[in-house]
């Protein structure tokens, strides 16, 4: 494209106003306002519509406008109006890098717009000079906002910012241990490589499952037989709860002569009948049957002043 005066301006946004630039809205502009530019901005190429603009002609305005945006002073309308025309014209990066979260929770209109954010901090930082291309600069730093607006929204159980930040460390050391050791990292390994102490290991894995969090009716996935997890939650154990009593029992049970721990033992651990226990023992099946009541009893009484 050769330098010729501008005929078609794109719309002056404001940073207050960066987040209907993101979803591409056009601000209505004085013709007056634009006129008193002319003066700085003569020589510019003309800028077509943005939604027409391609990847190279979008890339060699932008090398233009930011080449005219090092010579006007921060703060006048000069500046304002070519760095509102740089973010305008590379939006489409904010959308390309946007469509890498398209799997989030999150609405795409609120990725794009913190998106933005980033390319605005990409463009005041870019220096032309150092030979770098705007996309290959910018790129990152849009990714990284991104990236850090995840981090800091996303957690199902909010952590403190040191345990979100050591999730992540966590998950480098334990990719570049996992491809040196061929094997899942130790704990231990895990704090030497950080230099942290195990605990601190261990308190960071634990942090980690606050990140995301199923659903209990979650569907499972096709190779899952298993069911949805609400499917697979323990069941109530009855027996739970005699083992206050069993635990309560077993001082009193100590105390008892030996022949009634044996009766005990053998009518409701070996499970035999009064008469077998007769048996075992010598004497008659009323004795025995005297004998466990009177046990039985006596533990019984022991358990209702214990209450």
């Amino acid at each position: 494209m050769s330098p010729q005066p501008a005929e078609v301006r794109p719309a002056r946004v404001t940073p207050e106003e960066t987040g209907k630039v993101a979803e591409g809205h056009a601000l209505a502009t004085d013709d007056t306002a634009l006129d008193d530019l002319d003066g700085e901005l003569s020589g510019l190429p003309a800028i077509p519509p943005y939604d027409e603009v391609g990847a190279v002609d979008a890339r060699a305005l932008s090398k233009t406008l930011f080449e005219r945006l090092a010579t006007l002073d921060e703060g006048t309308p000069e500046f304002s109006y070519v760095r509102n025309t740089l973010i305008e014209l590379n939006l489409a990066l904010v959308k390309f890098a946007a469509t890498r979260f398209r799997s989030r929770s999150e609405p795409m209109e609120d990725i794009v717009q913190v998106g933005t954010i980033g390319l605005i901090k990409a463009i005041d930082r870019f220096e032309p000079g150092r030979g770098v291309e705007f996309p290959t600069f910018a790129m990152p730093t849009i990714i990284g906002e991104i990236k850090r607006f995840f981090r800091d929204t996303s957690w199902s159980v909010r952590v403190p910012r040191r345990l979100q930040e050591l999730r992540l460390d966590l998950a480098k050391a334990g990719d570049e241990l996992a491809q040196q050791l061929d094997r899942a990292p130790t704990v231990a390994e895990l704090a030497q490589r950080l230099n942290l102490s195990r605990e601190e290991v261990v308190e960071g894995m634990a942090a980690s499952n606050a990140y995301t969090a199923s659903s209990l009716d979650a569907q499972p996935e096709e190779d899952d037989a298993e069911g949805a997890l609400a499917s697979r939650i323990g069941y109530e154990d009855h027996g739970l709860e005699g083992i206050e009593y069993i635990e309560s029992l077993k001082p009193m049970i100590a105390e008892l002569p030996e022949r009634d721990r044996r009766i005990l033992s053998l009518r409701f651990v070996a499970g035999m009948t009064q008469s077998e226990i007769g048996e075992e023992l010598g004497i008659s099946q009323m004795h025995v049957s005297r004998l466990l009541a009177r046990t039985l009893t006596r533990l019984r009484k022991g358990l209702t002043v214990e209450e």
